[in-house]
């Protein structure tokens, strides 16, 4: 038996909602795009959304958003996608890298307080896996310390703590539709706020800094009463490519209908693991699966002998991964490395096993038969 890692859950219901945008031959930011971004805000309870090409462009824009000057430091951890940081320099300022939380591998609340200082602007908490960072304490942290709060959601669409959704509760969300996320738009990524007025200038952000996009023009133009200058349009701050599309969006908007079906189907396979994993004393679950309005994105386990497990689960036809090594570990971040003890040991026991929607039982099953035969 072969077991991939990920697989995105799609089928005939995109390729009709992607027909329809091939029949109106609209592809690029259009109506769909907007439909999307309202329906999302309406999902998450947020006021505003903005949809874009990617996380990463999510990240870069929603730290924009508020113009810190250039050499500020923004807090964040040290054990997540590189994209989390790449926004903080893209912005020219300075990555602080704060230690993880031993149980829960989420930003640690002490070392934040280890490493905040006058100089730092912001905090970028990353909900690792899915599993939510303790926002009912790091918000009333942030800002007794005049902190902005950029959620990193990538992890975790659909998700909630505390009865909110998580991507709600910091000054902007940002969230991810790369193939493997909770949901897909194929890549894309959406910025959510309760502040509408803060996302205002993101909008022309993504498209390049033009105060009014391309449909926009369009539907101008078409109108009966059309102004001969409708084409017009200026361009009065530095903008970038990060738009979404209609085709990204046709996509999420069945994704999103199926979203607390797909997060639900994930609880139901994490439950059959973390039961399977009960008796082993080789292999056991990364962190404490909540599995309550969760919306975990990846289930990985901690074992001691890590690349020996990892050989013998391809040996049995079952992918595996590594989420994440820490960030200080590579080339471009070694001039920010700070101390983050606890990361630096516990990630080497991390390894991240099949999840998505469609594995089924009799798959769970022989994954969990895999790792009961391992041996080191």
């Amino acid at each position: 038996m072969d077991i991939r890692l990920f697989k995105p859950s799609v089928g005939n219901d995109e390729l009709e909602s992607i027909q329809q945008v091939f029949n109106k031959a609209w592809l690029g930011l259009g109506p769909r795009v907007g439909e999307f971004e309202k329906k999302w805000s309406d999902y998450i309870g947020s006021a505003e959304s903005v949809g874009v090409n990617s996380c990463t462009a999510a990240l870069h824009l929603a730290l924009s958003a508020f113009k810190f000057p250039q050499g500020k430091k923004v807090l964040v951890p040290v054990v997540t996608f590189a994209a989390t940081a790449m926004a903080v320099l893209y912005n020219g300022l300075v990555p602080v890298f704060v230690d993880v939380d031993e149980t829960t591998f989420g930003i640690s609340m002490e070392d934040l307080e280890r490493k905040y200082d006058s100089d730092c602007v912001a905090v970028i908490p990353v909900h690792f896996m899915g599993h939510p960072v303790p926002m009912d304490q790091l918000m009333p942290w942030a800002r007794a310390r005049g902190l902005k709060v950029i959620e990193d959601t990538a992890h975790s669409a659909g998700g909630k703590y505390l009865g909110k959704a998580l991507g709600t509760w910091g000054d902007i969300g940002c969230f991810s539709f790369e193939e493997k996320k909770c949901m897909t738009t194929g890549d894309g990524g959406m910025i959510s706020s309760n502040d509408p007025e803060l996302l205002r200038p993101l909008r022309h952000s993504r498209w390049v800094g033009i105060n009014k996009d391309t449909w926009e023009r369009y539907e101008e133009n078409a109108s009966y009463h059309a102004d001969a200058n409708s084409w017009y349009y200026e361009i009065s701050d530095i903008g970038y490519k990060y738009n979404m599309n209609d085709l990204m969006a046709s996509i999420g908007l069945v994704q999103l209908a199926k979203l607390d079906t797909m997060n639900r189907r994930r609880e139901e396979i994490i439950r059959q693991y973390v039961d399977g994993l009960a008796g082993s004393n080789l292999v056991q679950p990364a962190i404490p699966y909540n599995l309550n309005d969760s919306s975990y994105w990846a289930f990985v386990v901690r074992v001691k002998e890590r690349e020996q497990f990892i050989l013998h689960m391809k040996k049995k036809g079952v992918s595996t991964g590594v989420h994440y090594m820490p960030l200080t570990m590579h080339p471009l971040f070694v001039p920010y490395k700070a101390e983050t003890p606890m990361a630096d040991s516990l990630w080497r026991e991390l390894v991240t096993l099949p999840l998505f929607p469609d594995l089924t039982d009799e798959e769970v099953a022989y994954v969990l038969e895999s790792v009961a035969s391992y041996t080191p």
